[in-house]
């Protein structure tokens, strides 16, 4: 079974904005599956349509399973570990400007009650979260509070912003190198 990468894009976003689409031909390029469903949005989201779509878009996880989050995307996976069977193992995540504590009102559903660390560890130990100081909707404090909650490997993409479309971004060779490499350490190599 070859790896596959689901794609849990951000708030408001889609997965064939910014970077993502770039992502999708390297990943393909190696022969990674690649997953990118499209979640429901608006002003006030809902955690419980972004778990189901995700639990349709991928049907079993196995340690082949990876994931990639944006944003509010980083939560949803988060919650949907959260939820997984003791015996589910995926492989690992890799979160770009993500947060697991309240950050705007009209997100709370996603944030409380707080997020299981420790139900998610049983899944995964292998996560890395990449942010940027000039982020304008994650605060850095917040990549940080993630990247400390997971003992996640940091990874400091200065410049990014956002990491969206309006910030220009349309490659992010940062996240293609850190799953790359987790994919690598999976696999004995």
């Amino acid at each position: 079974m070859k790896p596959r990468v689901v794609l849990v894009h951000g708030w408001d976003g889609n997965p064939h904005d910014s970077w993502k689409p770039w992502l999708k031909n390297e990943l393909e390029r190696r022969s990674i599956q690649w997953i990118a469903p499209q979640f429901s949005g608006g002003e006030c989201p809902e955690l419980s349509e972004w778990i189901m779509t995700i639990k349709k878009a991928i049907n079993e996880v196995n340690s082949k399973t990876y994931f990639i989050g944006h944003s509010l995307g980083c939560v949803a996976i988060l919650k949907y570990l959260e939820q997984l069977p003791k015996n589910k193992k995926v492989g690992g995540c890799v979160f770009v400007a993500g947060f697991c504590s309240n950050l705007e009102p009209e997100l709370d559903n996603f944030t409380s009650p707080f997020i299981n660390i420790p139900n998610i560890l049983k899944h995964t130990s292998r996560f890395v979260v990449i942010g940027s100081h000039d982020d304008d909707a994650v605060p850095f404090s917040k990549i940080l509070e993630l990247q400390k909650a997971l003992d996640a490997h940091l990874i400091i993409d200065e410049g990014k912003g956002h990491f969206s479309e309006g910030d220009g971004i349309k490659e992010l060779p940062s996240v293609l190198q850190a799953l790359l490499e987790m994919m690598d350490k999976k696999n004995g190599a």
